[in-house]
This record gives structure tokens, C-alpha cells and sequence, in this order.
């Protein structure tokens, strides 16, 4: 049986829409998942000491679960982007940092398959570096870092559903679960 574990961001628990969904499209291929939560208040975001103290929080779960575990983060929870790395663990990063050096340091060494999904609303977001580090990028047009794109809400919620799409896309190209 397999396995995803759902990595939250800064704002939000992992029951976030854009987490939710995609751990959801997960559970839907017969995997358990694991939604975290942060057990106690981080650090600076923007420190590097931040990476340490996510895989700190995580790492112990995954150990606990064993295998080869699905990651499934947002924004904050991309610092996890190491443990990917080192255990060779797919990932799906929803509006990954990839303004912090050590983030895209980790996605440059990892050897599983990852998504990438991000706006260019937002800050965090390059464009150019994404399409370096993966084949596998959604990248929405105006979405700023939770996602939101300008206009009517429902415009938001149409996006929210492009993302499910290019999650289900990507775990059909990589043949997960396997």
C-alpha cells in the first residue's frame, strides 16, 4: 500500500484547499495519507535554519511510515525538499520556494520525479529555474503565492481544479503508486 504525506505551509494546516485536493487525488489511488501539522512556532522562513527544523518536524512521521513515501507540501513545508532528496522521494511542491538558495539546492539533487506548481504573482516563483529542475511545472498565470488569481473568486476555485488536473497528470507520467 502506499503512502503520502501532506506537508503544510505557513498560514495554513494541511486541510488547506490546495493541500487537501492533492493529498485527496492521492488517497483516490488507494494511498494513506498523512496530513502534518507543525508541532510548535518556526523559525524566520527566510533563514536557513528553517530547513533543518522542517525536516526536524517531519522526518520522524516518514521514518515512522517507512518506504517511499509521496511528499505533498506547500510553500513552507518545500523546505522538506531535502529529505526528498536525500531518500529519493517523489514530491508534489505546490508554490515551492525557490527564492531560498537551500530549496533550490535540494530540488537540483533530487533523483524521484517532482511537480512544480506556482504563479507568476508570486514572489517566490522563477519560472526559468522550475523548468530547469523539472519536466513536471503548472504554472498559472497571474497566481500569486496562495494560488489566487485576479477577477472573480471562481476564477481562483477554476485553478484550484487546474491543479488537481496537473497532480493526477503527474502521478499517471511517474506511475504512482506503483
Amino acid at each position: 500500500m502506499a503512502d503520502a504525506v501532506v506537508i503544510p505551509g505557513g498560514m495554513f494546516g494541511p486541510g488547506a484547499p490546495l493541500l487537501m485536493y492533492a493529498g485527496d487525488v492521492a488517497e483516490q489511488r488507494g494511498a494513506t495519507v498523512h496530513r502534518y501539522s507543525w508541532s510548535q512556532e518556526f523559525p524566520r522562513p527566510d533563514e536557513a535554519a528553517i530547513e533543518g527544523w522542517v525536516s526536524g518536524e517531519v522526518a520522524p512521521l516518514i521514518d515512522t511510515i517507512g518506504g517511499r513515501p509521496l511528499l505533498i507540501a506547500k510553500s513552507l513545508g518545500t523546505n522538506a525538499a531535502a529529505i526528498a532528496a536525500e531518500r529519493s522521494l517523489p514530491a508534489v511542491w505546490l508554490t515551492p520556494l525557490l527564492a531560498l538558495p537551500w530549496v533550490a539546492d535540494a530540488l537540483g539533487r533530487a533523483t524521484a520525479p517532482f511537480l512544480l506548481v506556482g504563479g507568476t504573482a508570486d514572489k517566490v516563483w522563477d519560472a526559468d529555474l522550475a523548468r530547469r529542475l523539472s519536466p513536471h511545472v503548472l504554472e498559472v498565470e497571474g497566481a500569486d503565492h496562495g494560488m489566487y488569481v485576479p477577477g472573480p473568486l471562481t476564477e481562483s476555485i477554476a485553478v484550484l481544479s487546474r491543479v488537481v488536473v496537473a497532480v493526477e497528470e503527474f502521478l499517471d507520467a511517474i506511475g504512482w503508486p506503483g
